[in-house]
């Protein structure tokens, strides 16, 4: 599946539990000798009663709290399996609520309550104010980028703002920030442009994963940054190089509504000890991946 080609394999392992390794995970995300993912589901019963639990993890194996677009694309098969026009998602994140539109390829996600403190996001120093923190690659008196807005959507953002996406190469400075010891936990770096106070453009290093076609924390933390500052409304579109997400920082309760496409792109079988795998006729798109191997 894929939420504006921010890409994933999805597992079902409500019945039978899946946990495989990290070379395993490594295999099947590379996109030579793999399927190729951005990040990898596994869909699981959920521990306190919701639809379902989502387990995520990047490309590189490591195991990450939340994912907005995957939680699209769950929350779209949940639904058409269910029939239901709403669905209930655990993650180490939280509970998170899906709910479906006019279009069943679109889904609206409650991505709940940034955290905005130094310490929630974390930070590896203390700041009273993290809408603009004080870091800087390049020269002192001519820094490449610097004092980005920092937020925790499920998992840390810095967004640096740039008066053109083209301004700073991002494959090459990407991996340092992610790596970065103001961030302990790593970090995911946006690129912000600002088109207008209800639009703005975005390009995004994933940790774990490296530059993406589209993330939705990225996109969620992106607006209530600019919200906070003053630079958009607080209903925003976010373009991305896959496609645009509307995002809405709810003044009500503080929660953030993200709303996007999915696409289901094809079903399949793998070997789990090479990574070669193999599409299958499509089933009932209603229904999860199972975890099967072709050996």
């Amino acid at each position: 599946m894929n939420g504006l080609g921010n890409d994933f394999v999805v597992w079902d392992a409500r019945t039978t539990p899946l946990a495989l390794p990290v070379e395993t995970i490594r295999l099947i995300g590379d996109r030579t000798t793999g399927i190729g993912f951005d990040q990898m589901i596994t869909v699981e019963r959920s521990p306190s009663g919701a639809d379902a639990f989502m387990r995520i993890h990047n490309r590189d194996g490591s195991e990450v709290s939340a994912c907005g677009n995957a939680t699209r694309c769950i929350g779209r098969l949940l639904m058409e399996e269910s029939g239901r026009p709403a669905a209930t998602i655990e993650t180490r994140a939280g509970l998170l609520n899906a709910t479906g539109t006019d279009d069943p390829r679109r889904v609206t996600v409650d991505m709940g309550q940034p955290k905005l403190a130094w310490d929630e996001i974390p930070l590896a120093e203390p700041f009273a104010d993290t809408r603009a923190i004080e870091l800087q690659i390049g020269p002192i008196d001519a820094p490449v980028l610097h004092t980005p807005s920092v937020v925790n959507m499920g998992n840390p953002h810095a967004i640096f703002w740039v008066p053109a996406l083209d301004a700073v190469d991002l494959q090459q400075v990407g991996p340092m920030l992610e790596n970065h010891p103001m961030f302990p936990e790593r970090a995911n770096i946006t690129l912000a442009h600002v088109l207008s106070d209800t639009e703005i453009e975005i390009k995004v290093w994933e940790r774990g994963v490296g530059l993406t076609q589209a993330c939705g924390t990225a996109a969620c933390a992106t607006a209530v940054a600019a919200i906070r500052d003053g630079r958009t409304e607080r209903r925003v579109t976010i373009h991305l190089p896959g496609g645009p997400l509307l995002l809405e920082w709810r003044e009500s309760d503080g929660h953030v509504l993200m709303t996007g496409d999915t696409e289901i792109e094809f079903e399949g079988r793998v070997d789990l000890a090479t990574g070669r795998f193999r599409k299958t006729a499509p089933g009932d798109a209603a229904a999860l991946a199972t975890p099967e191997a072709s050996r």
